[in-house]
This record gives C-alpha cells, structure tokens and sequence, in this order.
C-alpha cells in the first residue's frame, strides 16, 4: 500500500520532470501572460471613463497570436510556434540550471497563472449567456428564412437562444466553474468541470462549423493541465482507494505586506473581471442586448409583408419563384432593419465568432450564416417619408436605396423610389397575420 508520505510534493525532482515542467513553464506562461505590444496597444486606447463590457471582454479572451490573423496557418499553428519557442527555452535553462532540486513554488505560481487565465476566459463567456444575449431569440426575419438557407452554426445558435432559460443553466455552469478556479482548494473542481463543459462547446464548433473551435480547445488544454496537479491523487483516491494526502506546497510570503498585496490584487482582478464586468453585462441584457440593433425601427411596422405588388421601372412582374428581381416578401424588424427575400444572389457572411460591436450598422449577427436575405439598416425622414437603406452585408455594402413610404392602413405600406440598380421600383406590401408557435406557446391551442 502507498504510504500517504509518497504522494507529497517532492524535495526532490527527477530529471524528466524538471526538464518537462521548464517546457510547460515557458509554454504556459508564453500562452496566459499578455507579453504582445497589441495588447497594450488596446488597453491605452480604452475610453475608461465610458468602459463597457465589450472592453472587458476582449481583455478576457486575448490569445497570442505569432501569425497574421486572416493566415490559414493561423490558430493551432501559433501554438506550434509557442512550443518551439518553449523547446528551446527548456533547452537553454536546462543548461544553466543543472544544480536545481526541485520547482515546487515556481508550479505553484504557474498554477497560479493558468488558473487566472482560465477563470476569467470562462467567465467572459459564461455572463454572456447567464444574462441571456450571446444567442438571442431568433428575429422575425430569422423565423421566416428556411431551414435549408441557414449555416450549420446559425441553426445551433438559434436553436440555443429559443430557449433562453436553459442559455441561462449554461452560463451558470461556465460562471460557476471560473469561479471555483479562483481558490486553490477548488481549483479541481472548477477544471473537471471545464474541461466537460469546454469540450462539448468544442465538439460542437466542430460539428456545427463554428469558428471558435482553436479558443475552446486553448480553454480545455488549460484545464487539464490544471487537473494534471491532482490527477494522481484522484486516482489513488477514488479508483486504488489507497490512503491520499493532500498537496501542501504553500506560497511562501515572507513578509506581512506580501499577504496584504496579494489580498489587494487578488481582489481587484476579481472585482474587475467578475463583478464590473458582471454588471456592465447585465445593464447591456436589460437595454436588450448587444447582438441586434438598438436604433428603433418604422414605428409600428414589425412583421413579415408579402409583397401583392412589384414594379420596376413602371412594368409590373407577376410573382415568381425563380425571378431574381421581383421581391417574394419583405420583414421589417422592431429595430431599424428592413429584409428582403428574392431570388437574387446572396454572398454568405460566415462570421462565426464572437464579436461585440457597439455600432447598430456593424452589429451583424441577424445576417451572418443565412442565405436568401438581403438585410438592411435603414434611416427614417419623418417629415418627407423616406427611408434611407443601407446593406449591410459586407459584401454588398455598395448597394443603397432611396424609398419613399405611405401607410394607407395599419396594415398596408407602399413603397417607391430607386433601388440598388437605380432603376425605379414601386411595392405594396401587405401584412401577414402570422402566428409563431415559439412565441404563441406551444402547450396552448393555436389559432391560425
């Protein structure tokens, strides 16, 4: 039977563990530790006075980067880099550092360092989905696209977000287990929960095509080398079920201001990435979030309208399925977004990370991963009714129209003026009374 002695922190290391921690050592701290220009660079041009969690946020999920960012051997080919580097560190250090025993307060520090790291990586995402906006309740415009013209990753995301209260169960998870990475004592916990919780949201990047799959797999890699420390104790524990004695490496502060300090610092970067961070995102939940745009749309205009009338250049065309030019139906969002669908061509917006944008026009998370819609932002002349769009896909963002609007009836809008072409266009759109089960309430009877 292992003597519980035997499962406490050597006073002396083997050589391959010295060699083997002084690669990790370098390669970690290379991976936790901002030592890149850019990021400084960043955190001089913050408005800190106006700080929002957009800022937080972008400090939190920094990664370096060694290769440009648009490089297709970016992503795991930086942390080739990383680990060359490492390697070759370890080979200098291992050369100038024969004589040491043992690194037991330098892992401490290290762990000290990833788990930071990890914690508030986590946590950045985690209060984005416990106040429920990272996937938010799919648009009108969303409900009316068809199944087969959205991307693998838009349908995970809004099959997400029409179920905000299970987004917010997942949040709290997240939270949680970055939470528990700040103590010591519960550092396991919080890392096993990572890497289970981490690793889905990995598997499904993969599946669904996400484009956070490199960010997921750097947060998962931290954990487990986190849980690595306790690893063969564990397994001791709970599968040998041999006597196990805790780790008792303890941080070595010699002087009272050393505990004082790092009470303080400790307490800052918690409060400034947990709790302003927490309530800077919640204030952004309760002004409706971050993903649509905020600038209120044609006053009592939201729904989808089928398009009864078309005409260009004064020649009426009839409804067609294939016509490229004749609009099918038109959505006008609660917020100043106006879409359309046509048969014309699309080029897909495939963004699919995580991006917090402060300007509506830039704020394009209704449009990315879809097909078969043109969206638009669009400004309002009150006194001359006329609408000003703009499109807002990036690779159509030539196009502009200049719209004239009546409103016969509550439930009627006429549109004339030139369209993207310059050509002269004339609509009626007529609104449909169209009933959503996800919003109606699927356990009550639907009258359609």
């Amino acid at each position: 039977m292992t003597h519980p002695a035997n499962l406490l922190p050597p006073r002396e290391w083997k050589a391959s563990w010295k060699v083997l921690f002084r690669f990790f050592f370098i390669y970690f701290v290379l991976q936790c530790v901002p030592l890149d220009w850019k990021y400084y660079s960043t955190l001089l041009r913050i408005q800190w006075g106006a700080l929002g969690f957009k800022d937080i946020f972008y400090l939190a999920r920094y990664t370096p980067k060694s290769l440009p960012s648009d490089s297709p051997f970016g992503g795991f080919a930086d942390w080739g880099v990383i680990a060359f580097i490492a390697l070759t560190g370890t080979l200098v250090w291992t050369y100038l550092d024969k004589q040491r025993k043992e690194y037991n307060q330098l892992y401490y520090w290290l762990r000290a360092i990833v788990r930071y790291r990890l914690a508030i990586g986590v946590i950045a995402y985690g209060l984005l989905k416990l106040f429920p906006q990272q996937l938010p309740y799919p648009s009108i415009s969303q409900l009316n696209t068809p199944y087969g013209d959205l991307s693998a990753w838009k349908i995970f995301a809004m099959s997400t977000g029409v179920v905000p209260s299970m987004e917010t169960f997942l949040g709290l998870v997240e939270t949680v287990a970055g939470l528990l990475l700040f103590s010591r004592r519960t550092a396991t916990i919080g890392a096993g929960i990572i890497i289970t919780f981490t690793g889905n949201v990995f598997m499904s990047n993969l599946a669904y095509e996400g484009g956070e799959y490199t960010y997921s797999f750097y947060l998962v890699i931290l954990a487990l080398f986190l849980l690595a420390y306790d690893a063969i104790r564990i397994i001791s524990l709970l599968t040998l079920e041999q006597p196990t004695a805790p780790n008792t490496v303890r941080l070595q502060l010699v002087k009272p201001w050393h505990r004082s300090a790092r009470i303080v610092l400790k307490s800052l970067f918690i409060f400034f990435f947990v709790g302003l961070y927490g309530y800077k995102t919640y204030a952004s939940y309760k002004h409706n979030g971050y993903q649509y745009p905020q600038t209120p749309g044609l006053a009592d205009a939201a729904g989808i309208y089928n398009v009864s009338e078309f005409r260009i250049n004064n020649q009426e065309l009839p409804y067609s399925l294939t016509d490229s030019v004749r609009w099918k139906d038109v959505v006008f969002e609660k917020w100043a977004t106006l879409s359309i669908r046509s048969s014309r061509y699309v080029h897909p917006d495939l963004a699919n990370t995580e991006e917090i944008y402060a300007e509506d026009p830039a704020r394009n998370y209704e449009l990315t991963g879809a097909v078969s819609r043109h969206y638009f932002t669009y400004g309002i002349d009150e006194s001359r009714q006329v609408l000003f769009l703009q499109n807002k896909n990036k690779y159509h963002q030539q196009e502009k129209l200049v719209l004239h609007y009546t409103r016969p009836d509550s439930s009627r809008i006429i549109l004339s003026g030139i369209n993207e072409k310059k050509d002269s266009v004339y609509v009626v759109l007529d609104k449909i009374n169209k009933k959503y089960p996800m919003i109606e309430g699927r356990r009550k009877p639907l009258k359609l």
